[in-house]
């Protein structure tokens, strides 16, 4: 009966919600395509706050109905957040969440912000009892990264909240929570918590839980945390080079890596060819959900460990925040064939769960940087665009805002892509083929291409253009 009521809600505002948002398009000869989109886009937008709410601009990102905004979802639906025009939720959201790191909170924040503008009492009580994942503090590291190469706002790197949060993670945190690299598998599962110790309050339990696996008893380490504590130092790097702190990026990317070759030297099980997933009190490593988790972050370079790894994934059933994950990674490593069909199924009336938020945000992410292939860097001002559909169909996304402007993008085929930059900043295109081409041909004007190869060793060409205020440019090879 619930589901029923969400669907019956969602067909009755999505008039409303289309006439708010009518910017983002897709069109394609694909039609099942085409509405896998239209479905996700007014799902994800039945999500936005409302403009009254006491939080201010926000969309939901945690469980419903509890009206809130939890660290993993928003980092996770960002990027989708942000083509869809919620520009501003991100903002809030995420300033909310690196303005209340503290030191009475053992350099947490808080896990889940409600539309009040409070910690959802779901999961805090005070500062002393709250369940928190520890993997959210380098999540929200990487996904203000990630935030900054699309947009081009240097508030994500240069903000006074956002630097603090860095700094206290990357030191502070980690050493409160007993997360340097050697302590990984020796530190004690509850460093922090408040005595006498009750299995049964999970506000103590969980105060620290170290992976996004909440299943596990007694787990003291999980590969999910080590995968984001790698990533989470790897983007922080790239934040403190770009403010010329480049010393101190380079201790952090050291320090990084030792986490990267903590889990392939640790971590890999040789006998069933899979990463262990959880290490427990007793000193014994397990298997559960978590792998997703390693492709999120990158952390695996090993390509037959990669392979094997998305093999495993798609040879077993997860839940649908797992899944959600799957249209982005799948198509980012060369799995566009199941990336597509997971599109489809995420978006399908019959996929049970598909309202949990986290689902229609992530297929708007797999359109965008999976499928069209639109990846941003705002600090060279270049847009990317590879079209990663495995058949030869037309695909059009339009009115993407990026890098201070806004784009439509048609790949025509497999080998001819024309962009239009149709906002008022100038910026770089770099239109990018599968296969190894001589030369690729910018409004019929003949450049040299340069090449480059995936994990997979797949070649790809690619060429560099400026793409002014109001331009049109097509690039084709032959």
């Amino acid at each position: 009966m619930r589901k029923f009521i969400l669907t019956l809600v969602l067909i009755i505002s999505c008039g409303l919600v289309y006439a708010q948002n009518n910017n983002l398009q897709f069109k394609s000869a694909d039609t099942a395509l085409q509405t896998a989109f239209q479905r996700a886009k007014v799902m994800a937008l039945h999500y936005k706050g409302k403009p009254g709410d006491p939080v201010g601009p926000w969309y939901e990102s945690a469980l419903p109905p509890r009206f809130a905004f939890c660290m993993r979802d928003v980092s996770h639906q960002s990027i989708g957040a942000e083509v869809l025009g919620l520009d501003k939720e991100n903002k809030n959201m995420l300033t909310l969440f690196v303005k209340n790191i503290s030191a009475n909170k053992d350099w947490c924040t808080y896990w889940e912000i409600n539309h009040f503008g409070k910690p959802a009492p779901e999961d805090y009580k005070d500062d002393k009892h709250f369940w928190f994942n520890l993997n959210a503090n380098f999540d929200i590291m990487n996904a203000c990264w990630n935030l900054y190469l699309w947009t081009g706002d240097q508030e994500y790197i240069k903000g006074a909240a956002f630097k603090n949060f860095y700094e206290k993670t990357a030191n502070e945190y980690i050493k409160t929570w007993i997360l340097e690299p050697d302590s990984l598998l020796t530190r004690p599962a509850h460093p922090n918590v408040t005595l006498p110790y009750d299995s049964e309050d999970a506000k103590k339990r969980c105060r620290g839980l170290p992976s996004y696996s909440e299943g596990v008893q007694n787990i003291k380490m999980g590969a999910d945390l080590i995968a984001a504590i790698y990533r989470g130092l790897l983007s922080y790097a790239e934040i403190l080079k770009v403010n010329g702190e480049n010393m101190k990026a380079l201790a952090v990317l050291k320090n990084a890596e030792k986490y990267r070759q903590a889990l392939d030297s640790k971590w890999w099980d040789e006998n069933d060819q899979l990463y262990y997933t959880y290490f427990t009190s007793d000193n014994k490593f397990g298997k559960t959900e978590g792998e997703t988790f390693l492709l999120w972050f990158d952390a695996i370079k090993d390509p037959v460990r990669k392979q094997k790894t998305i093999q495993h994934l798609l040879n077993n059933n997860w839940n649908i925040e797992n899944l959600s994950y799957f249209p982005y990674i799948l198509y980012v490593n060369g799995y566009p064939d199941q990336a597509y069909n997971y599109m489809l199924k995420l978006t399908d009336p019959k996929t049970d769960r598909r309202e949990y938020p986290e689902v229609s945000f992530g297929v708007i992410k797999g359109f965008t940087e999976g499928l069209m292939g639109i990846s941003a860097d705002a600090r060279v001002n270049r847009l990317t665009t590879l079209y990663r559909n495995t058949a030869d169909i037309s695909s059009t996304l339009m009115s993407v805002p990026v890098l201070h402007t806004t784009i439509d993008l048609t790949h025509k085929d497999r080998k001819t892509s024309t962009i239009t930059n149709v906002g008022k900043i100038a910026i770089q295109w770099r239109p990018k083929f599968a296969g190894n081409y001589a030369s690729i041909f910018i409004d019929g004007k003949r450049l040299k291409a340069t090449h480059e190869k995936n994990w997979l060793g797949n070649q790809f060409s690619y060429a560099n253009v400026s793409l002014k205020a109001g331009q049109k440019i097509t690039a084709l090879v032959k």
